[in-house]
């Protein structure tokens, strides 16, 4: 019998980036810090079972460099387009799927995956739970964080919406399960009183 994977989210890795480290103040020192350790903690935790739903700006590479390290990833991948994303033909094979939104069922749960922060979703009323990525750790963020507390508070529902950026804390640069996500931020939020 065949083993049943995991599925783990990731976003805007920026594999190839220079100038994203100081934009997002990751710990590192150069590109290849980053692309090295993003690297060993996919493979860390992610089996070739497993999917990983990359939710977009995964490469700043060229074609080339880009396919290298798709062919070091283990796992199925699936790209939702971010607005940096560069999907050539042959990028586009790597992926199970390529798009720019989806619809998933993670253990029974639906997901709704978007590079895009979307503050109303399919199934929101139904306790559906939103990934995103794109606004990084900005004020952009903080801008979806505070619209999110407000329209939790207003419609009396969970608002299960994360931003699953690869340097958000939850994620720490490594693919991460449904379920570790709403541990670590449920943790989070009880600590600030939400």
């Amino acid at each position: 019998m065949a083993e049943t994977g995991r599925n783990f989210y990731i976003s805007d890795t920026h594999l190839g980036h220079t100038g994203i480290i100081r934009y997002d103040n990751r710990p590192f020192m150069s590109v290849e810090e980053m692309d090295e350790t993003i690297i060993q903690r996919w493979n860390d935790v992610v089996s070739d079972a497993d999917t990983v739903y990359v939710l977009g700006d995964f490469s700043w590479y060229k074609e080339e460099k880009t396919l290298e390290i798709l062919n070091m990833l283990t796992g199925r991948k699936v790209l939702i387009k971010g607005n940096h994303d560069r999907v050539s033909p042959r990028i586009s094979r790597k992926f199970m799927k390529v798009c720019d939104y989806l619809e998933i069922k993670d253990n029974g749960q639906k997901v709704i995956l978007s590079h895009y922060p979307m503050p109303f979703w399919n199934g929101q009323f139904r306790d559906s739970v939103h990934l995103y990525g794109h606004v990084h750790n900005s004020h952009q963020w903080n801008i979806c964080e505070h619209l999110r507390k407000e329209l939790k508070q207003l419609q009396d529902i969970p608002m299960r919406m994360y931003n699953v950026g690869c340097m958000m804390e939850w994620i720490d640069y490594t693919p991460s399960t449904l379920a570790e996500i709403e541990s670590y931020i449920n943790d989070l939020q009880r600590g600030e009183g939400e």
